[in-house]
C-alpha cells in the first residue's frame, strides 16, 4: 500500500514539473540562441552597411560561429576583480543586468498556445521585469571604484528615468484598445487590426525609448567610449563582460519581442498568409524589429546627455500623452 502511494506521488510531481522543465529549457534555449542570431546580424549588417565584409572565417560559411568563437574567447580570459572593487556587488552585478531580460520571455507568446506562463497582468510584469536591468548596470559601476564606470552607471540610471515613462505611456495605449493586460490578450485583441495602425506614432515612441533603456546607438551615452572609456563595464574582463554583452542581445530580443506583441499583432499573420505557423511570424517580426535598431547604429550619431533628456521630457512624454488622451475619448465614444 505505501509502495503504491509513493508511486502515485511520483507520478502526480513528475507529470506537473516535467512540464515545467520542458518550457524552462526551451525558454532557455531561446535566450541562448536567438541573441547570437541577432549578434550574428548585426556584424553583418553593419558590416555591408560600411561597405565590408564582416566576420568571415568563424565557421568558413560567412563567419556563422564567429559569436561563438568570441564566448570560447571570454571564457578563457583571466577573471580580473580591481583591488579597490567591492568583491560580492562587482561580481553579482552581470547576473543582475542579465536575468531580468530571461525571466521576460517566460510569458512572451509564441502562438496562441505556444507560451511558457500565461500571466493576467503579463504587460506589468514585462514593465517591471525590464526595468530592473539598470539595476545591474548601476551595482558594476559603484563597485568597481572607477570614475569613469560610475559616471556611466549614473548616466544609464538617469537614461531609463527619463524614458521609462514614455515606454509605460506607449504600452498603456496599447492595453487600453485592448481591454487587456495579458500579453495572450494583447495578441487576439489584433486579429481585426494591428495596434501600428491607429497607434503608429506611439509605436514609434516605444521603440525609441526601448532602445534608449538599452543603452543603444543613439542613445549609447552610458557606453561612450570617446568620452568614459566604456562606462560600467570598463573594468569588467572574461565571462563577466560576456554577460554583460549577452544582455544587451537578449534585451534587444526581448524589447523587439514585446513591441510585437503590443503593437504588431504577436503570433498573427497578414491577411491571406495565415499558411505560415504562428511562430515564425513572430520570431520574423522580432527580426525585422532587431534590423531596424541595428540600422539606427550604422546610421545616426551619438546623442549629448543635455539632448537625451530634453528629447524624451519635452517630445516624446507629451506625445504619449496626448495620443492617450485621444485614446481615451474614442474608447468612451465607442461605448
Amino acid at each position: 500500500m505505501i509502495l503504491a502511494e509513493t508511486s502515485a506521488i511520483d507520478d502526480l510531481f513528475s507529470g506537473y514539473w516535467l512540464p515545467l522543465v520542458i518550457k524552462a529549457v526551451l525558454v532557455l534555449g531561446i535566450f541562448l540562441v536567438v541573441p547570437l542570431v541577432v549578434g550574428y546580424m548585426e556584424h553583418k549588417v553593419l558590416a555591408h552597411m560600411q561597405a565590408r565584409l564582416g566576420p568571415m572565417e568563424a565557421g568558413q560559411f560567412h563567419g556563422w560561429a564567429q559569436l561563438m568563437a568570441d564566448g570560447a574567447k571570454f571564457i578563457q580570459k583571466e577573471d580580473i576583480v580591481p583591488a579597490a572593487a567591492d568583491g560580492p556587488v562587482f561580481s553579482i552585478a552581470p547576473g543582475v543586468a542579465l536575468v531580468p531580460y530571461l525571466v521576460v520571455l517566460v510569458v512572451i507568446p509564441f502562438g496562441s498556445d505556444l507560451y511558457a506562463l500565461n500571466l493576467d497582468i503579463g504587460i506589468f510584469f514585462v514593465l517591471a521585469m525590464s526595468s530592473i536591468g539598470v539595476l545591474g548596470v548601476l551595482m558594476a559601476g559603484w563597485a568597481s571604484a572607477n570614475k569613469f564606470s560610475l559616471m556611466g552607471a549614473l548616466r544609464a540610471a538617469a537614461q531609463l528615468i527619463a524614458y521609462e515613462l514614455p515606454l509605460v505611456l506607449a504600452a498603456a495605449a496599447a492595453v487600453m484598445l485592448a481591454a487587456s493586460t495579458s500579453m495572450i490578450g494583447l495578441v487576439e485583441a489584433q486579429r481585426t487590426v494591428w495596434y501600428i495602425v491607429p497607434l503608429f506614432p506611439l509605436f514609434i515612441v516605444f521603440m525609441m525609448s526601448a532602445v534608449a533603456e538599452l543603452t543603444r546607438p543613439p542613445f549609447d551615452m552610458p557606453v561612450a567610449d570617446s568620452e568614459i572609456i566604456f562606462g560600467a563595464y570598463t573594468e569588467y574582463t572574461g565571462l563577466k563582460f560576456a554577460f554583460f554583452l549577452l544582455s544587451e542581445y537578449g534585451g534587444i530580443v526581448v524589447m523587439s519581442a514585446v513591441a510585437s506583441v503590443l503593437f504588431l499583432g504577436g503570433y498573427l499573420p497578414l491577411p491571406g498568409l495565415s499558411a505560415i505557423p504562428g511562430p515564425l511570424w513572430m520570431f520574423g517580426k522580432i527580426f525585422a524589429l532587431a534590423f531596424i535598431i541595428v540600422w539606427l547604429r550604422a546610421t545616426f550619431p551619438r546623442l549629448r546627455e543635455d539632448q537625451l533628456q530634453r528629447f524624451a521630457w519635452i517630445k516624446l512624454v507629451p506625445v504619449t500623452l496626448v495620443w492617450i488622451l485621444g485614446v481615451g475619448f474614442v474608447k468612451v465614444a465607442m461605448h
